[in-house]
């Protein structure tokens, strides 16, 4: 069986879905670079993406022509500037043409070039999409991918993950294998986890890599809780996450994300208002997603909000929770992700929107209770209890 790293679960994406959005972009990258294997970029005329099933019947509300045209154009969503998309999307398709890989111009027309099959759906995956490339010579290169969940991409041959298919010392496919080898090792999970994810990279690069995700985690929850207005989408969804925030945090002054947090430690810890924060936390991460937001996906987008929001809990209010414990919590919940991963689904296409909540649900379960110092059995079986309470 595979070896998924447990940053593959929890890891820097963008709104609004991680299958309908991510798994595109994602995908239109892999294409580009589908094209140099055979053939200089500068030899293509012109590139056509053909969305099936669950991504031709939701793609316009998702975004998903918009992550395939910015995917073919170069753009990284990790690293974009998230204010711009509108306005790029835009441009290309009121135009008529496209800056392949951001360094070759071709003829493009989104209304020609863009075809949406909503009544076909494709055998191998709901989310399925087509993309064709006519060189200059005439032939045609085309490839299927399928966006199987949570920013993961597979082709007819293989899949994004296995780049990670590695041998890692201590397999862990199930449970079972991690209450084993802590057992046997006599050490946390998060100390096998620490273990088994050298084999991607040094002990120091887990501890960067965990904290550029908490980075990201803090910056996320505070755009989303100073923004006001209407979500995107054309329902007329308010945002609440700011009035929350302000409710919470009457006159009181701050400039940035750590004085903001500073300001929360410092405020009511009676039970219902630590519920209100963390409600706070949650709907700030879902309406950054909603809204193009670079966000965490964690396993997918469609569930962003629960990992975040139970780590920013356990931060604002928990005692002593230090830097080791944030690194802890991340691997922990991302190791549990692998699990369901391997052995069932993350994807709404095939599980419903319950598997993607309540395998979240189940990752922060988990983590909170390593975290917390509970032993291997206790943080399995947090983990259990909690996913199954909400699939």
């Amino acid at each position: 069986m595979e070896r998924i790293s447990a940053f593959e679960m929890i890891k820097i994406g963008i709104g609004p879905s991680s299958s309908h959005t991510m798994g595109p972009w994602i995908a239109s990258g892999m294409f580009i670079r589908r094209i140099q294997q055979f053939s200089p970029i500068e030899e293509v005329v012109n590139v056509k993406a053909h969305l099936y099933g669950s991504l031709a019947k939701t793609g316009k509300g998702h975004g998903t022509d918009v992550a395939l045209l910015m995917g073919l154009s170069g753009e990284d969503y990790t690293t974009i500037d998230t204010n711009i998309i509108t306005e790029k999307f835009e441009k290309i398709q009121n135009g008529n043409s496209l800056n392949l890989n951001a360094n070759h111009l071709i003829d493009f027309s989104y209304s020609r070039d863009v075809i949406f099959h909503k009544d076909k759906s494709m055998p191998q995956h709901p989310n399925t999409l087509v993309f064709e490339a006519t060189l200059k010579s005439g032939e045609v290169i085309t490839r299927n991918y399928y966006s199987v969940g949570g920013g993961f991409v597979a082709t007819d041959e293989a899949n994004t993950i296995n780049k990670s298919a590695i041998v890692t010392p201590y397999p862990c496919h199930q449970a079972n294998s991690i209450l084993s080898y802590c057992e046997q090792l006599n050490v946390t999970v998060s100390d096998l986890i620490v273990l088994n994810e050298q084999a991607w990279r040094t002990k120091e690069e887990i501890t960067e890599k965990a904290l550029h995700i908490w980075k990201e985690i803090k910056d996320c929850i505070y755009r989303g809780a100073h923004k006001n207005g209407i979500l995107p989408g054309g329902l007329q969804v308010k945002r609440r996450a700011a009035e929350i925030n302000n409710k919470l945090l009457t006159d009181v002054k701050y400039s940035n994300v750590d004085e903001w947090i500073g300001c929360i430690r410092n405020s009511k810890k009676d039970f219902n208002a630590v519920n209100k924060w963390i409600s706070c936390f949650a709907l700030a991460v879902n309406e950054e997603n909603a809204s193009f937001g670079r966000i965490i996906t964690a396993p997918t987008n469609g569930a962003a909000g629960v990992i975040p929001a139970v780590l920013m809990y356990a931060y604002c209010f928990e005692k002593d929770f230090s830097e080791d414990k944030i690194v802890r919590f991340i691997i922990t919940a991302g190791e549990i992700g692998t699990l369901f991963k391997k052995n069932a689904t993350i994807s709404a296409a095939m599980g419903g929107c319950q598997a993607e909540i309540g395998v979240s649900s189940a990752m922060a379960a988990a983590a909170l209770a390593e975290c917390l110092g509970a032993n291997p059995g206790q943080v399995l079986m947090a983990a259990e209890k909690i996913g199954r309470a909400h699939v």
